[in-house]
């Protein structure tokens, strides 16, 4: 068997394996169905209770996705053990993926809770590998403070069905702040060796994935507009602002090279965490999309603004937290500082734009991106 010993940092060439990329596809179901009740919940007008279900059941996807990701870019060893482990993780993925409807709709999280466990405790057993293998005392040390705090963080999980439904709420902010705490504790005197080009791909790569989400709602706009010629003319801008807004989303999150940011510990624990609201966001479009859909064929019991603002809100949330995890590390000028910040703030206000307001806000972010573009051209000279 295969030693499990930490990979370098400054290894070359590291990239994404295939692995990877499909563990990242059976998050697409995972990232669907929660997409699919949040829409739901807001065409029935529970806007309130879809929304809290919605961040409840992509942090579990997030975290979830996050250590894995971490782990794999500072152990992955890429042999049978570890492939088959890996496949386990993702088996928990589609068990999750499979109690979302029953989360959302009757607040019983078992089968979610279930497969969050599965993949939870199938990671353990990776960082119980790396404490039995890596040469490194210190290293042993923090992988083991791994295996414990996730244990016991599943274990917290698991007793918190048995609560009264009450009591839930609290037990459920206490084991995220428990699981969030985990990482920062188990490293705090040595940084794991993770890869930050690897890293950065990697979000890259799921960040493609939960924008896919605004994809398939501008599809399912075109496709109603083909089915319902009455529909067309309101239909078709709707579509295409979602594409810009997705299409502008896609340029401003590649547009610097983030792995040259990340060189501590500390850069990278705010760079990663603060990718929940990025991926949560991003998803969110899409999501808002299908909404705006239905309330433009009178099938949503929400108001057009309210519509509206299920696009709005995460697109403008989306730029704001890539301007300030990516984009303002790279910026030189206060006027290159306030582009993407601006532009965010004009998406919201597109809300108020009526039946244009989704239209409105692609050619915001269209515009957001053009002034950045020229004022990065320009330099700080000439701005």
């Amino acid at each position: 068997m295969t030693r499990m010993i930490a990979r370098s940092r400054s290894e070359a060439h590291r990239s994404a394996t295939s692995l990877e990329l499909l563990f990242d596809l059976c998050f697409v179901v995972a990232v669907a169905q929660a997409n699919t009740r949040l829409v739901h919940a807001l065409v029935e007008g529970h806007p309130g209770t879809g929304v809290v279900g919605y961040l409840a059941v992509f942090y579990a996807i997030w975290w979830a996705w996050m250590n894995f990701t971490w782990f794999a870019s500072a152990y992955d060893t890429d042999d049978a053990l570890y492939r088959v482990v890996t496949l386990v993780q993702i088996t928990g993925v589609l068990v999750l993926a499979a109690g979302v409807p029953r989360a959302f709709d009757e607040g019983d999280f078992t089968i979610a809770v279930a497969g969050y466990v599965v993949m939870r405790l199938a990671l353990t057993s990776q960082w119980l590998r790396a404490a039995h293998s890596d040469a490194e005392p210190r290293a042993r040390r923090v992988a083991r403070r791994y295996a414990t705090g996730v244990t016991l963080c599943q274990l917290g999980w698991i007793a918190m069905l048995a609560l009264p439904e009450a009591a839930r709420v609290c037990a459920f902010v206490a084991l995220v702040l428990a699981e969030l705490s985990v990482p920062v504790v188990a490293e705090r005197d040595l940084a794991l060796a993770w890869h930050p080009h690897h890293i950065a791909e990697r979000y890259g790569l799921f960040t493609l994935i939960v924008l896919g989400e605004t994809v398939s709602g501008a599809t399912v706009a075109v496709q109603e507009a083909l089915d319902d010629h009455d529909a067309t003319a309101r239909l078709l801008p709707l579509a295409a602002g979602g594409l810009l807004i997705v299409f502008t989303a896609w340029w401003l999150y590649f547009a610097v090279p983030i792995h040259t940011y990340l060189v501590s510990n500390r850069q990278g624990f705010l760079w990663g965490y603060g990718h929940f609201v990025v991926f949560a966001s991003a998803a969110a479009i899409g999501a808002g999309m299908e909404v705006a859909v239905e309330e433009t064929a009178g099938e949503a019991h929400v108001s057009e603004r309210a519509a509206a603002a299920a696009v709005t809100v995460p697109a403008a949330a989306f730029l704001f937290v890539v301007w300030l995890l990516h984009s303002r590390h790279f910026k030189r000028t206060l006027a290159q500082q306030l582009t993407m910040p601006t532009g965010a703030l004009a998406i919201l206000l597109c809300t108020f734009a009526g039946p244009a307001a989704i239209p409105a806000a692609g050619v915001a972010a269209v515009l957001t991106l053009a002034a950045g573009s020229v004022l990065m051209r320009r330099g700080p000279e000439g701005s």
